[in-house]
């Protein structure tokens, strides 16, 4: 069957469903095209199973550093029930997701999307017609060169497991290795985290990331760096991995293979060619306004675009806007990428928004770097933690918050702060004026300045 569409748009994740909807609203006939259950990454397969898991995780260290403190670690992590209760969460997703795109009068159709022409694309044995394209199909894993791919275990898979294996080895020195090593370690396992080069986390301040690995391995999770996985292999229960560390050969054996390496735009068998959509590695080439460099009907946003923009959910949703904009009212507006936080849920959480120091260094800025350890402040020193620095980068010459780094229980909620501070250009002064309510974590912001 063959139909026609002002806005088709494939995906059905933060990238997609705002797009969508916003054009539905202006009238238009609008499609979504998704091969998995309706909803995207983050409330599914993500970010928000992965942080009901990571509160389980957060009470159990709680206990144990307030060990001899006045509280008895007696507690443990039931792994079934903490699956049971996350899936309440998201096994509602996919339906709740089609009642929405179904009231709005959205058509949906399940399956891959492949261009067959530079306007329409095939859907199993639908032929879809539109004006407007929007690729927001997301991220998949990186294709690892290691033999016995096979065997590893992704992500989504992780989150969906019913049992915990006793001895875990994650590949891969990104944040969801270290935030699934910090679930495991404090349900019990065993946990390794195999990283290529000399450092983990390489979109975050050194300094912090080596408090991180230092807390992380005290807290059991063994963390091997200058080690390259070159196989996989299989024998009854248990796997095998064989590499390379530091040019020495290396074996470890382990009950799962847990796939951390990255990701990289899921765009491989939509056809682009026949749609003439050009792409690069970070995604669909588009211009200042999320259209393709080549094919005007065509539009990107979320990880499926090469963008400047973090592979984070909320650039996500602010993208869609922003194509919405422009599918709406011709191309006059362009994205926002002045902040962006990110944050590491490990324990203690990694947090960053803006310029690092090296960056703000080469970009020329007059810089003053306030480096802090704050584990001895009263807001970390009442619960007993261990690690806890920040590291604020602060234009001199305008008295302007350019980066700012965090570690620490708080540096989640914290990060926000400083975020503000950059989004609307905020004087260091001006910021040491407000009065927070104390105790409390924000209360500490003007003695980080």
């Amino acid at each position: 069957m063959t139909m026609n569409f002002d806005l088709i748009v494939v995906g059905t994740g933060s990238a997609a469903t705002t797009a969508a909807m916003k054009c539905r609203d202006a009238g238009w006939e609008v499609a979504v095209i998704d091969s998995r259950p309706y909803g995207g990454t983050c409330p599914l397969r993500g970010c928000d199973p992965k942080k009901v898991l990571v509160g389980a995780a957060e009470m159990i260290d709680d206990a144990e550093r307030m060990r001899g403190k006045g509280l008895d670690p007696g507690a443990s992590i039931n792994w079934s029930e903490l699956m049971a209760f996350k899936r309440t969460f998201t096994e509602p997703i996919p339906e709740g997701t089609t009642k929405k795109l179904h009231e709005a009068g959205i058509h949906m159709f399940h399956g891959r999307a492949s261009f067959v022409d530079e306007e329409t694309i095939q859907v199993k044995d639908d032929q879809l017609t539109g004006k407007h394209i929007l690729i927001a199909s997301g991220a998949k894993p990186v294709e690892l060169p290691i033999e016995g791919l096979e065997h590893l275990t992704y992500s989504d898979e992780f989150l969906e497991l019913d049992e915990l294996p006793s001895k875990v080895i994650f590949v891969g020195g990104g944040y969801i290795s270290f935030e699934f090593a910090h679930i495991a370690a404090r349900a019990g396992a065993e946990v390794h985290i195999i990283q290529r080069g000399e450092r983990p986390l390489k979109n975050f301040e050194p300094e912090l990331v080596d408090l991180l690995v230092k807390s992380s391995e005290e807290n059991g999770i063994q963390v091997h760096l200058n080690t390259e996985v070159k196989s996989i292999e299989k024998a009854g229960s248990s796997l095998t991995i064989e590499g390379v560390k530091n040019d020495d050969s290396f074996k470890l054996e382990g009950d799962l293979v847990v796939h951390g390496a990255g990701r990289a735009p899921e765009i491989d068998d939509l056809n682009l060619e026949k749609g003439n959509v050009d792409w690069e590695k970070k995604g669909i080439s588009v211009n200042e306004h999320l259209q393709s460099t080549s094919n005007p009907r065509i539009y990107a946003a979320g990880d499926a675009a090469a963008t400047k923009g973090l592979p984070l959910t909320p650039i996500a949703s602010m993208e869609s806007q922003v194509v919405a904009s422009n599918l709406l009212n011709e191309n006059k507006q362009t994205p926002d990428y002045t902040v962006m936080p990110s944050v590491v849920f490990t324990l203690p959480k990694l947090s960053a928004v803006g310029l690092s120091e090296e960056a703000a260094r080469d970009q020329g800025y007059n810089i003053r770097v306030n480096k802090i350890d704050t584990s001895e402040w009263y807001t970390y020193k009442r619960t007993n933690e261990k690690y806890a620095m920040v590291k604020i980068i602060i234009d001199e010459d305008k008295d302007q918050v350019l980066g700012a780094h965090l570690l620490s229980r708080e540096a989640d909620e914290l990060i926000n702060h400083f975020a503000t501070a950059i989004q609307f250009k905020l004087k260091t002064e001006d910021l040491k004026q407000m009065i927070y309510a104390y105790p409390t974590a924000s209360s500490d912001l003007g003695s980080m300045l």
